[in-house]
């Protein structure tokens, strides 16, 4: 498997996916239900490969991640060639960023002595699908990139 699999939630929602996934095999509900009673492990293999093909749908479409912590934000935009970031550290012993009060505190100081930034640009390892995916596990989030290109004006990365 090379991500991981699906929750039980995700398989849920994704059931029309995966009966269609099934059918393409030609796999019946039936036999769906006699290979799950009689066949765990090939069941468990063809939700790791169903697993696998929604992840790189996904991940193939996935252009911007955040990851905020307390003190900081880091801020990917992941083109075709790279993966760019903005990194956001705050020095405030006070403010926490995942707070409202803390992130409000940033949107009023983030001109001040107290936050420091950051630009890095890094290229892509042989799967670039895998280092969005290792970005995700880490705790980054998908997003639209608001952030990221509200910064990238402001500090002048474009």
């Amino acid at each position: 498997m090379k991500y991981t699999r699906l929750t039980k939630e995700q398989l849920e929602e994704l059931h029309p996916e995966f009966i269609n996934f099934l059918a393409t095999q030609s796999i019946t509900g039936d036999e769906w239900d006699e290979i799950k009673r009689d066949k765990p492990k090939v069941a468990e293999e063809e939700l790791d490969v169903f697993s696998d093909l929604v992840w790189e749908g996904v991940l193939s479409k996935v252009s911007y991640l955040e990851n905020i912590s307390d003190k900081q934000m880091h801020l990917f935009h992941l083109s075709d060639k790279e993966m760019k970031l903005i990194s956001v550290k705050v020095m405030n012993p006070e403010i926490d960023l995942t707070t409202p009060v803390g992130f409000d505190w940033f949107k009023r100081n983030w001109q001040s002595d107290f936050v420091e930034y950051l630009t890095a640009a890094k290229a892509y390892t042989d799967d670039k699908n895998v280092d969005k995916f290792l970005l995700l596990q880490q705790g980054a989030v998908i997003t639209k990139g608001d952030l990221y290109k509200w910064f990238e004006k402001v500090i002048g990365t474009a």
